[in-house]
């Protein structure tokens, strides 16, 4: 069977991912930048403000506000060391109490706060999530630069987290064996592979693990 052929910022079926946050991840982002083929001048350097809504009581919904649009990841599965996951919902403000009812409170797996209004705005919303005992919410800016290594999507990214500068680096795909010839080829065999929601809760100690050149 012919392998899917994916472009940066294209849709396609869910891919897998491996991702690193740590200190310096500078050989190895020479060598992406060395192997990458040329990529749309879109992707070169793209910066973006964030929020991250971490949940104390969950792992596989990964909740992140950007330009006024929620967007809810679920963790699928984990295949070879690489993880896979799927858009859950995407909404925007104001956002109605049904939906923070049914979707959005349960995909945090916390309590179910008191919603007493039809809709609510953003900073309504950001309220109810600062007032939440299991809840919290975390301003991430981003500076990514785009590449595109054996067919998969790969970037190096500056990251303030809170105002904490990490750096990360990933590559993805729908094909797990170009993902893991990327990986070999800048030098990245025996790094640990850790997603977005992970690193940002090691970061502000709501988990007791360093991140993987600390």
């Amino acid at each position: 069977m012919e392998k899917e052929k994916i472009e940066i910022g294209a849709a396609s079926k869910p891919r897998f991912e491996f991702r690193s946050f740590g200190q310096n991840f500078d050989n190895a982002h020479k060598r992406m930048a060395r192997f990458s083929v040329p990529v749309p001048e879109k992707v070169w350097e793209r910066h973006s403000d964030e929020i991250y809504i971490l949940s104390r009581t969950n792992d596989i919904n990964n909740t992140k506000i950007r330009d006024g649009k929620m967007d809810i990841k679920t963790y699928i599965q984990t295949v070879d060391g690489l993880e896979q996951w799927n858009p859950l919902m995407k909404g925007e403000f104001p956002v109605k109490a049904s939906v923070l009812r049914e979707e959005v409170f349960p995909a945090f797996m916390v309590e179910m706060p008191v919603l007493d209004k039809e809709t609510y705005t953003y900073e309504e919303f950001m309220q109810i999530i600062r007032s939440h005992p299991d809840l919290l919410a975390v301003r991430v800016h981003k500076q990514r630069l785009g590449y595109m290594v054996n067919d998969t999507i790969c970037e190096y990214g500056e990251v303030l987290i809170n105002g904490a500068r990490v750096v990360t680096i990933n590559s993805e795909s729908t094909e797990i064996a170009d993902i893991r010839k990327t990986i070999s080829d800048i030098g990245l065999e025996s790094v640990e592979n850790i997603n977005y929601l992970q690193a940002i809760k090691r970061v502000t100690g709501m988990i007791n693990k360093p991140l993987a050149n600390e």
